[in-house]
């Protein structure tokens, strides 16, 4: 897919596709972070916290990037439906890139942050900087600051998003009634909007697991918090980044066929090799 959006003009110089590269490209760095964590669990490896550190805030980062992405192609999708004449003058591809910025430093922001407060723990206290447990973004939440802060921040995440994804989708809905308004574009972009809100809340509950974990932990026992971590992550963190492929590689009708070509040419070139 990500090589796919950047092989035709038209999905470089296309807001839309320009905000889906940027989602996907976050969902991939993700998900390879994520399998490199899940390595690390299952072959009970353990990092130092300087280390542990760099890779969970990546994971921070890139993980916060997809919910607020979801966001600005909501907003597009309302603008396409409900202000027609004006999206072309409103959806740049100069504005969508001034998003992107503000949404990776937005999440930059955050991260910066975290690591402001693991700098107040008193890690000299510490006999060594070896880690106890499994690296993850659990036992990096270090003092009562941090998981306030987690706290605090997830839930302006969870809820400034979902209202902005549900008010889109009534805006859309509302367009959807009135006669001006292209009916078969209307229910498309209202259909997408749906997808969205599904996506949006897995993948805000990925930003909810840690408090669920922490919560769980002190009733459950250690064997069961070990199969409930891996059913969230299977869940909550690699489903809803491939809805992302599923939702635009086969319904979009214009990045369809160019998918299906790009797989269909490497699966005769890879027969022909074996050939």
């Amino acid at each position: 897919m990500l090589f796919t959006l950047r092989s035709k003009t038209v999905f470089r110089e296309t807001s839309r596709y320009v905000l889906l590269f940027n989602l996907l490209f976050a969902d991939t760095v993700l998900l390879a972070l994520s399998q490199l964590l899940y390595i690390l669990a299952a072959g009970r490896i353990k990092l130092t916290y300087p280390v542990c550190g760099v890779v969970t805030m990546l994971t921070s980062l890139t993980n916060d990037i997809s919910p607020l992405t979801l966001v600005v192609m909501s907003l597009e999708r309302y603008v396409a439906v409900c202000y027609p004449l004006r999206h072309t003058t409103i959806i740049t591809i100069r504005n969508t890139g001034v998003a992107i910025i503000v949404v990776w430093a937005f999440s930059s922001l955050n991260v910066l942050t975290r690591v402001l407060l693991l700098l107040d723990f008193p890690f000299e206290a510490l006999e060594s900087l070896q880690m106890t447990d499994i690296c993850s973004d659990i036992p990096m939440l270090l003092g009562p600051m941090s998981d306030h802060y987690n706290k605090a921040y997830t839930c302006f995440v969870f809820v400034s998003a979902s209202v902005a994804v549900i008010c889109s989708y009534i805006g859309v809905m509302v367009a959807a009634r009135s006669a001006s308004t292209d009916k078969a574009s209307a229910r498309k972009a209202r259909n997408t909007l749906l997808l969205h809100l599904v996506q949006l809340g897995l993948s805000l509950s990925s930003t909810m697991h840690a408090s669920i974990v922490i919560s769980l932990s002190a009733t459950l026992h250690r064997l069961v918090i070990g199969r409930i971590k891996t059913t969230f992550y299977v869940f909550i963190f690699i489903l809803p980044r491939c809805l992302s492929s599923l939702i635009y590689g086969l319904r979009d009708q214009t990045i369809r066929p160019v998918l299906m070509y790009h797989l269909c040419c490497q699966l005769k070139f890879s027969h022909r090799s074996k050939g």
